[in-house]
């Protein structure tokens, strides 16, 4: 705790040594340029000069504190250069104060100065003839640490103040007689417990203040000082944002402190004024305390005690009256508060600001049943401003507050009550009659900006109603000459805006013809569309946007806010049409503030948002394109990161549209959308060039597809021309397959990352139409190109070979062909799907017989073989059973006709076959039994057929 005194002697030299002598002498050489450092306003000072002094003196004190031994005349010289060197740091710090000086001394390098003053005296201790030289040592050390306070260096601050008080520690305080020394002990103490509470050790500034009690020496002003500061701690908790109840509980404490000590220095009798009011503000601030506690009963009783030294003329302060309406108020004696109100009108010492703050308290406790109370206080407070219109002004303006209706304001406070009173007030013909006259301008336009400012702030908060009141009573402050035409067509508009608001419409539409009367303008003819939206007359609506475009001052951010008030209404062909006409000036060449393709995005994104609405999304995305063309890429969608952001929303939102539609199964919609698509992120050129061809990849592939679909809702075929077209799509698709299977790939995987459904979709739809065109080479080829690629998968195999199979444009070798790939990668799945192996065999077979015109051949019979190599080793059930008997009955009845045409080996090997598969199916034994009587029958009858 105590502050590092000077070294001890490092070496036993002589006090009288040469050098010691030369210390001195520099000491006094650098107190000498100090002293001639005295500033005028004309003398520049060198400010490189402090830090240089400052260093060499405290230089000089560690070299001094090496010495062995001073005698008294030397220690006396040190005490001289001491004072010297104080006395100069004096001197300029207050030439600094008193003149306007071009440089003047830094604060902090004076209290460096100060410092080594300090240091001094105490490194020359006791002197023979000097009266207490440890207290006049300590009042340097107590003076400096002040200084440091004062520049927030809090440690070198507390540095201070203990190296005075172990200075001091050895004396006893009942021996100290002189004031002066009394008074320092406890202000040291003081002073060190301030220091301690701004760096928030509140323990040991509350240990301080503790210990000061007893440093006390039965002085009032000692007294005063400690409840002073007690009372200072208080009120610096009360400043902090810590609001909680530990916190107002600890203030209450030290308050309470204060309070204990100015009633103890009140009894001494001495400087009872000073101390007197301390106590009564020390009431004050206890008051507010409790206030903010909810204890309104300690606070009545803290004004009553005040009052009671009021009585004595002893005190008369105007916040009493603002605690106890506050205080009645929070005990809900409504009465008491309203005589507290109503008696600060009469009082002419409480400020206007004071008696604004009590009425808000009052306001905001008694809400609407204190009305017609506050509306007699507020008439009384003009009479006090002797009624005249900038009293008025300005009492209107603080009742009314500022942002009286704004965003955090609830239905029913006491801004709600503020504009009731307010408003009554502006329209009692008493006060508008002072607004009267040509002299009375000025004041009566800042009325009409009061209240209109109040209206404002409510409309800005919805409350339409009030907002409207208060436009109203505005208007009773605008004069009915020509000059003020403008200003009562304004009001008569915000009027039509409230009115509109609160759904009143007949009453916005009286208001807004009033007030084309006066000035039509834009705003007229805007505020009658809105009007027409709000009854919902689509017709009116969507004539009025075309007058908006005759009026004078025009401009077309009219349309775009047309349009956005048509889609807030859900009105949203008005909207549409809005949008439409805004499009016609892009027409014209014109340069406008809205780039084209944002009003296309809007008319498709309001289109979008109800159903049905497909034909004309398509119709705007397709002229979105077309002008793409016309105008270029760059100059319609926009350069930069822009332009590519609109690129994407047209792209995507075609892919949505698109995909949407297919669900729905309106595939000419799909492809149309799918088409366009395509293009549009053809147009994306960035860094994603990769990720954009495949995105044109899938909607051509999907295009193709739709139109395929198309054919049977609207039962027709596809058109030459339209299969031309998706020849030419078809090409396009497979290129960009092609580049990207084959360009750079971050895997071995690469085309599975661009989704295996796509290459089969491409695969079937190129087919399908290489089929029309009656390609059976290049149908194959394509099969064998997806069967051989990794994206192949086995189930889509079998429908290209179901596909192939069937139809008017079957293709039995590429049917053959996809049937027996897809069964061999099923075969050699670890776990085969068995039910989709029966169907390609069956399938197999089938195809068999029709290349073969129905024929006995080998190729068929090779399928049931295969198909019976497949069943040997399954578990019972493990092939599907339905399928079994399928296998085993068609093998049996091929030998029907081989037995009537006397072939009877054929015959023999198709009911074999047809036995094996029967005793390796559950559920066919009768038939086996029978099937095994025939073959016996069959053999005995046609013994040459072993």
């Amino acid at each position: 705790m105590s502050s590092p005194s000077p070294p001890p002697p490092a070496t036993n030299k002589d006090s009288q040594s040469p050098s010691y002598s030369i210390l001195l002498s520099q000491i006094e050489s650098s107190i000498r340029q100090l002293e001639h450092l005295y500033p005028d306003a004309e003398t520049e000072i060198d400010k490189s000069l402090l830090p240089s002094l400052s260093s060499d003196l405290r230089q000089s004190l560690v070299q001094l504190s090496q010495f062995h031994s001073i005698n008294n005349s030397l220690k006396l010289h040190l005490w001289k250069l001491s004072f010297r060197l104080w006395n100069a740091c004096v001197d300029l710090s207050n030439a600094s104060s008193f003149l306007l000086l071009r440089s003047s001394p830094s604060a902090h390098h004076l209290a460096h100065l100060r410092h080594v003053s300090a240091d001094f005296l105490s490194l020359a201790g006791d002197v023979s003839g000097v009266p207490s030289p440890s207290i006049k040592s300590a009042s340097f050390y107590y003076k400096t640490g002040l200084i440091w306070h004062d520049l927030r260096k809090f440690d070198l601050a507390s540095t201070c103040f203990v190296r005075a008080t172990d200075l001091v520690s050895n004396l006893v305080p009942d021996a100290v007689s002189g004031a002066a020394e009394r008074k320092l002990l406890l202000d040291l103490n003081l002073a060190r417990s301030r220091t301690a509470w701004d760096v928030s050790d509140r323990n040991l500034a509350l240990a301080l203040l503790n210990r000061s009690k007893s440093l006390l020496f039965g002085s009032s002003e000692h007294y005063q000082a400690l409840a002073s500061q007690y009372l200072t701690f208080g009120k610096s908790l009360l400043s902090t944002n810590e609001t909680s109840n530990q916190a107002s509980s600890e203030a209450l404490k030290f308050m309470n402190e204060a309070l204990d000590l100015c009633e103890k220095g009140l009894g001494l009798g001495f400087g009872a004024v000073d101390i007197k009011e301390l106590r009564s503000k020390t009431l004050r601030f206890i008051s507010a305390v409790h206030l903010q506690k909810g204890d309104y009963e300690s606070v009545i009783k803290c004004v009553r005690v005040l009052r009671e030294s009021d009585k004595r003329g002893d005190n008369n302060h105007p916040s009493l009256p603002v605690l106890a309406v506050k205080a009645w108020l929070g005990l809900g004696r409504y009465g008491e508060a309203e005589k507290e109100l109503k008696g600060m009108v009469v009082n002419q010492d409480v400020p206007e600001g004071v008696w604004v703050s009590a009425v808000e308290a009052y306001f905001q406790a008694a809400g609407t049943a204190g009305a017609e109370t506050t509306k007699q206080v507020f008439l009384g407070l003009l009479g006090r401003c002797h009624v005249s219109p900038g009293a008025a002004v300005r009492m209107a303006h603080r009742v009314v507050g500022d942002g009286c209706g704004g965003p955090d304001r609830e239905v029913g406070t006491s801004s709600n009550v503020r504009a009731k009173v307010v408003a009554e007030l502006v329209s009692d013909e008493r006060v508008v009659a002072l607004f009267a006259g040509d002299t009375a301008a000025k004041e009566r336009m800042a009325m009409h900006a009061v209240l209109w400012n109040c209206a404002a702030d409510f409309f800005r908060s919805k409350d339409y109603g009030t907002s409207a009141e208060m436009f109203e009573k505005s208007m009773l402050y605008i004069t009915y000459d020509t000059e003020s035409k403008i200003l009562r067509a304004k009001g008569f508009r915000v009027l039509c805006l409230c009115h509109l608001g609160l759904c009143q419409l007949d009453q916005a539409e009286e208001y807004i013809n009033e007030a084309e009367k006066l000035e039509p303008n834009i705003a007229c003819a805007f505020l009658k569309f809105k009007i027409y939206l709000q009854k919902k007359d689509q017709d009116g609506a969507i004539t009025q946007i075309q007058a908006m475009t005759t009026c004078v001052d025009f401009t077309t951010d009219f349309l775009s806010l047309s349009a956005h008030e048509a889609v807030a209404c859900r009105v949203l062909p008005v909207a549409v049409a809005a949008l439409l006409s805004l499009l016609n000036f892009y027409a014209h060449g014109k340069s406008m503030p809205t780039a084209e393709v944002v009003v296309l995005r809007t008319i498709v994104t309001i289109l979008s948002q109800e159903p049905g609405n497909e034909m004309e999304v398509l119709k705007f995305v397709k002229c979105a394109h077309n002008r793409a063309t016309e105008l270029g890429p760059d100059l319609f969608f926009g350069e930069g990161e822009v332009g590519r952001r609109e690129r994407n929303w047209f792209a995507v939102t075609s892919w949505n549209f698109g995909t949407r539609t297919g669900k729905e199964n309106k595939y000419e919609l799909c492809a149309e959308f799918l088409r366009l698509a395509s293009e549009f992120y053809r147009l994306l050129i960035d860094v994603q060039v990769e990720e954009n061809n495949v995105m044109v990849c899938k909607s051509l592939v999907l295009t193709i597809s739709a139109m395929i679909a198309s054919e049977s809702q609207r039962k027709a075929t596809l058109s030459d021309s339209e299969v031309k077209q998706a020849v030419e799509l078809l090409d396009r698709a497979g290129k960009i397959l092609k580049s990207v299977s084959t360009g750079p790939r971050l895997n071995d995987d690469q085309i599975i990352t661009l989704e295996p459904d796509l290459f089969f979709m491409y695969t079937f739809s190129a087919y399908d139409i290489q089929g029309r065109l009656n390609d059976l080479a290049a149908q194959q080829l394509l099969v064998k190109s997806y069967a051989s690629s990794k994206a192949c998968n086995p189930k889509h195999l079998l429908q290209i070979g179901l596909s192939a199979s069937q139809g008017p444009r079957s293709n039995p070798e590429a049917a053959t062909f996809a049937l027996n790939e897809c069964l061999s990668a099923f075969l050699s799945s670890l776990s085969p799907d068995y039910q989709n192996i029966a169907v390609v065999l069956r399938k197999l077979i089938a195809v068999a017989c029709i290349q073969k015109g129905g024929t006995d051949d080998d190729a068929v019979y090779g399928v049931y073989k295969q198909a019976y190599q497949i069943m040997v080793g399954l578990k019972e059930g493990e092939y599907p059973t339905e399928e079994g008997k399928w296998l085993a009955m068609t093998a049996w009845n091929r030998a029907a006709i081989p037995v009537r045409l006397g072939q009877n080996e054929t015959a023999k090997k198709w009911m074999k076959v047809g036995l094996e598969f029967a005793k390796r199916i559950p559920g066919m034994e009768i038939y086996r039994v029978f099937m095994e009587d025939f073959v016996d029958g069959f053999k005995k009858k046609f013994p040459c057929a072993e």
